[in-house]
């Protein structure tokens, strides 16, 4: 079972300049006690694909840059760690599709991959196309030919290079239990089910989180679950949706609320957070930062569906952002950058509120007091800045946020006010008992209070936006403690 603490999300090689034993040393060594568990970012085999490790060749295999199985396993027997489970596609330089692409039907490996025909025996209509939910523009087929002569439309839900899986065919299903079972044998305990929305098609449809797909995402589980693993489903949609899919997965994540604690800063009110802490899933892990952009859909309006934030809202806190980052997210965003989501803003999330040592701490306190599990990704442990030299280099708008870091950069990093007042708020979240209890918020506008209980423990964060006070009230022992967010800036010296 996941541990109720703070958990990092990082590359091996971004944040060390190495692999997974140098990544293993930094956890033992100068964040000892800091974290429980790691969500390792995809060290498959190559990590420098198309979508950094997001397409793998070989799916079973560590990158031998980064290490190998036994160095996943070393790191597990310390902490939780994370790993996905791409559900939805394969890399189209993998051997089984360069196979079919030589043989046509008659590779062996053909059953793995999902054309147009496979859900349109009959054909596709314009119609058909249109109404299919994509997250990027453009057709969602690439016809290619094969050697057999035949052109075939393959599914093609992200890039070109991202093949889909045939997950119908038994190929399919046994492709995906090896990678399971690889897992297993290697200490991963955390499954995260990548883009896990798409994975079943269905003509007539939207093709994207289908009734079909919570049956399929019942059935991954509970493998998963046999071999002794939990289960993350990662999906952007509405609101709504997550509420609906939380209740049939072992955990979601609460990717509306980190456009909702932006909204809040950026207004001073807390509002639009107060009605989704309310309501939101328990059973979640929430973020504020990620390897990809900051999520925008989540918290916003979907066809006739109404948003925790409207369009106008939504579009105030994308411009905002712009703004607060003084035009550098923009450079990295949508059409800027080959990088086309149309769901996500790419900025590190220090910089998207301005590099304000303050609200950066208030928003990861906010997060820490969310129901749910935390996890920081590393560029936000270091509250580092967008890295637009990398995005220069690459053109890859998602890489404004992927900075490589050395061992100097992180040791500076250490010994700055804003990193060492976060990782003070990370001791509180994974130290106090309270967090084992029952959460409560209240308050509207300007000033609200987020609060648990468990039995005669409490801890309470409560917040004026107007006159940026905020502190922590803990109660525990028959001892109360009182800790201002502006003191952990500005620590008194004995």
């Amino acid at each position: 079972m996941m541990k109720n603490n703070v958990q990092l999300i990082t590359y091996a090689d971004r944040i060390t300049g190495q692999g997974i034993d140098a990544l293993t040393e930094l956890l033992n060594g100068p964040l000892k006690h800091v974290f429980s568990g790691v969500h390792l970012l995809p060290f498959y085999n190559p990590i420098d694909g198309s979508d950094a490790g997001f397409d793998p060749i070989d799916h079973s295999a560590v990158d031998e840059r980064l290490g190998s199985w036994s160095d996943v396993k070393t790191l597990g027997q310390t902490y939780d760690v994370m790993a996905d489970l791409i559900v939805n596609h394969v890399s189209a330089q993998s051997f089984q599709f360069q196979d079919v692409l030589a043989k046509g039907k008659a590779s062996p490996y053909w059953d793995l991959f999902l054309t147009q025909q496979d859900v349109f025996p009959e054909g596709m209509s314009e119609a058909d196309q249109q109404a299919i939910y994509r997250p990027r523009p453009g057709s969602c087929f690439t016809p290619m030919t094969c050697g057999d002569g035949e052109t075939y439309d393959f599914w093609t839900t992200f890039t070109d290079n991202q093949i889909d899986i045939n997950v119908y065919a038994r190929a399919g299903r046994d492709y995906l239990n090896d990678v399971l079972e690889k897992f297993s044998q290697n200490n991963v305990n955390i499954i995260r089910l990548d883009a896990a929305g798409y994975a079943i098609k269905k003509a007539g449809t939207n093709c994207f989180m289908l009734e079909e797909t919570f049956d399929y995402l019942d059935q991954l589980s509970a493998r998963a679950n046999e071999l002794g693993m939990e289960t993350i489903a990662e999906i952007h949609s509405h609101f709504e949706t997550q509420i609906d899919v939380a209740k049939r997965v072992n955990m979601v994540y609460d990717f509306a609320l980190p456009p909702l604690v932006l909204h809040t800063l950026f207004t001073n009110n807390a509002d639009a957070l107060l009605k989704w802490l309310a309501i939101a899933p328990r059973n979640c892990l929430t973020v504020l930062d990620t390897h990809d952009g900051i999520g925008i859909i989540d918290a916003g309006p979907m066809g006739d569906k109404a948003g925790l934030l409207d369009a106008e809202k939504i579009d105030n806190l994308v411009e905002t952002i712009h703004d607060k980052s003084q035009g550098q997210s923009r450079k990295a965003t949508g059409a800027a950058a080959s990088n086309v989501d149309l769901y996500q803003v790419n900025c590190t999330y220090y910089n998207a509120l301005g590099a304000d040592d303050f609200d950066y701490l208030l928003a990861r306190a906010i997060q820490f007091f969310a129901p749910g599990v935390p996890q920081v990704y590393y560029s936000g442990l270091f509250a580092c800045e967008n890295d637009m030299t990398l995005l220069a280099a690459t053109q890859v708008g998602r890489d404004i946020n992927r900075p490589y870091l050395t061992p100097e950069a992180i040791t500076d990093a250490l010994q700055t006010p804003v990193v060492k007042g976060l990782l003070e708020l990370i001791g509180i979240r994974n130290q106090h008992p309270a967090f084992a209890g029952e959460f409560a918020c209240h308050g509207e506008g300007e000033s609200f209070t987020l609060s648990w209980t468990l039995d005669d423990s409490s801890i309470s964060l409560n917040v004026d936006l107007t006159k940026r006070d905020a502190n922590i009230v803990s109660y525990q022992q028959a001892e109360t403690l009182t800790t201002s967010i502006a003191d952990l800036l500005n620590p008194s010296q004995d």
